[in-house]
C-alpha cells in the first residue's frame, strides 16, 4: 500500500472517529502569514491552508475552518477536542508533543532576527568596546603581561635593583613588562642578566604581534558594528535588550540558553517596539517575521541575514489519532530557488498572493500532488520547500 493510501486511510478514519462519518470537522486555524492569510470576505488562504484542503479534497473530508487568537489556544482546543485538528504556522516541540499530535512536518525553518534599519553607529561602538569578549581579549593581554613580570621578577630580583624587594620590585616589573608590551620605553629600567634580557627580547617580538592582531581585531569589529549594526547572529543577543513573542518556542529556546528578553503579545507589537527603539532586537520564525517585515515595517526594520534553532511545522491533531506522524510525509523534493518568470509544469492552480509577493503552485508530477512556493524577484524571504501528498 503507497505511503498517500496510508496517509488518505488515516485521515477518513480519524474523521470516522471524532465526527462521523458525514459530519463535519472543526480545524482551527491562527493567522500567521504566509501560511494562513484570513482574506477580507472571510476566507483562508496561504501554505498551510492550501495543504490542508488538498488532504481534505482527496479524503472527501467535510470542515470548516475556525479562528483562533493564539497558538496556545489552537493547541489547547485540539487537546480538549473542542477542535478535530489545527492549520497553521505550528512549530514541533517535546512539550506540545505530550498533549497532542503532528502530522510529519511539511516545512523547516529557524529562528530569525530583526534589528533596526538605521540604528546609531555609535550605539554599536559603544557596546562593542563594553562587550564581554573586549573585556576578555585586554584581560588576556595583561595576564600574558603580568605572568611576563613575574618571570623577568624571579630572574633579576637579586641581581637590578629597581627589581628587588618584595611587593615594590614585583610591581616595578610588571609594569615594565606593560610598558615594553606596548613599545613606550623598554629602554628604560630594562633588566640586566642574560636570562631576564632574553625573556625581555621574546616579550617585545610577541607583544608587538600581539598588539598587531588585538588592534586588528577592535578595528574590524568596530567598523562592521558601525556599518552592519551590533546584532549578526545568536551570540551578540546577549548584549542587546532582546524582544519575543510570549508563550512561544522562541522563548523557550532563550530560557533554557539562559538569555534574558522581553515578551510581547505578538509580533505586531514586538516590531513596534523594536521600530521605536524600545528593544535592539526581536527573535520569531524567520518566515512569519520576514513577511511582517516585508509588509508592515520595511522603513523602519530589517531581517538578519541569518537563522538559529531548527523547527518544523506540522498540522496539529488530537493526541492518540490514527493519523499520527504519518499523516502527511513532505516529498523529496526542496525548492532551492524559482525566479518570478520561470513556470513549473501542469499548474493546475495559481492563486496569486499580492501581500506576501509570493505565488503557490499546485502541480501533479509523476503520480505526487506536489505545493510549490516559486518566490518572485520582490520575495525577500528564505526559499521555500516544497510539501507533497502522495497519491
Amino acid at each position: 500500500m503507497s505511503l498517500s493510501m496510508i496517509a488518505l486511510g488515516c485521515t477518513r478514519l480519524h474523521a470516522q472517529d471524532v465526527a462521523g462519518p458525514d459530519k463535519e470537522l472543526v480545524v482551527a486555524t491562527k493567522e500567521a502569514p504566509p501560511f494562513a492569510l484570513k482574506q477580507s470576505d472571510g476566507n483562508w488562504r496561504g501554505i498551510s491552508i492550501a495543504l490542508w484542503k488538498r488532504v481534505a479534497d482527496r479524503a472527501h473530508l467535510h470542515f470548516r475552518l475556525v479562528e483562533t487568537q493564539s497558538v496556545p489556544d489552537l493547541l489547547d482546543g485540539v487537546a480538549n477536542g473542542r477542535f478535530d485538528a489545527g492549520v497553521a504556522a505550528v512549530t514541533v516541540t517535546a512539550e506540545r508533543a505530550r498533549k497532542v499530535g503532528f502530522t510529519q512536518p511539511f516545512y523547516n525553518t529557524g529562528l530569525g532576527i530583526a534589528v533596526p534599519v538605521n540604528e546609531n553607529p555609535w550605539v554599536s561602538i559603544g557596546r562593542a568596546l563594553l562587550s564581554f569578549g573586549f573585556f576578555q581579549a585586554v584581560g588576556v593581554l595583561l595576564g600574558f603581561a603580568m605572568a611576563v613580570g613575574f618571570l623577568i621578577w624571579v630572574l633579576e630580583r637579586r641581581k637590578t635593583e629597581h627589581f628587588g624587594g618584595g611587593a615594590k620590585g614585583l610591581g616595578s616589573s610588571f609594569w615594565w613588562s606593560t610598558v615594553a608590551m606596548t613599545q613606550a620605553g623598554a629602554a628604560q629600567n630594562a633588566p640586566t642578566t642574560l636570562p631576564g634580557r632574553i625573556v625581555a627580547m621574546g616579550w617585545m617580538i610577541a607583544s608587538v604581534i600581539a598588539i598587531a592582531v588585538f588592534t586588528a581585531g577592535i578595528t574590524s569589529t568596530l567598523t562592521r558594528r558601525g556599518l552592519e549594526g551590533s546584532v549578526h547572529g545568536f551570540n551578540d543577543l546577549r548584549s542587546v535588550r532582546v524582544g519575543a513573542v510570549a508563550n512561544s518556542p522562541t522563548t523557550d529556546y532563550f530560557t533554557r540558553q539562559r538569555l534574558s528578553f522581553r515578551t510581547f503579545p505578538d509580533v505586531q507589537s514586538g516590531l513596534s517596539a523594536l521600530a521605536h527603539g524600545t528593544i535592539d532586537a526581536f527573535v520569531h520564525d524567520k518566515p512569519l517575521l520576514t513577511w511582517m517585515v516585508r509588509n508592515n515595517f520595511s522603513d523602519s526594520v530589517r531581517v538578519v541575514d541569518t537563522s538559529f534553532s531548527s523547527e518544523s511545522y506540522a498540522i496539529v491533531l488530537p493526541k492518540g489519532s490514527p493519523c499520527g506522524r504519518r499523516s502527511i510525509s513532505p516529498c523529496s523534493m526542496k525548492l532551492k530557488a524559482i525566479g518570478g518568470n520561470k513556470r513549473c509544469s501542469s499548474p493546475l492552480e495559481t492563486p496569486d498572493l499580492a501581500d506576501s509577493g509570493a505565488r503557490e503552485v499546485y502541480v501533479l508530477r509523476g503520480g505526487i500532488a506536489v505545493i510549490y512556493t516559486s518566490v518572485s524577484r520582490s520575495w525577500e524571504g528564505p526559499p521555500m520547500s516544497c510539501v507533497g501528498v502522495h497519491q
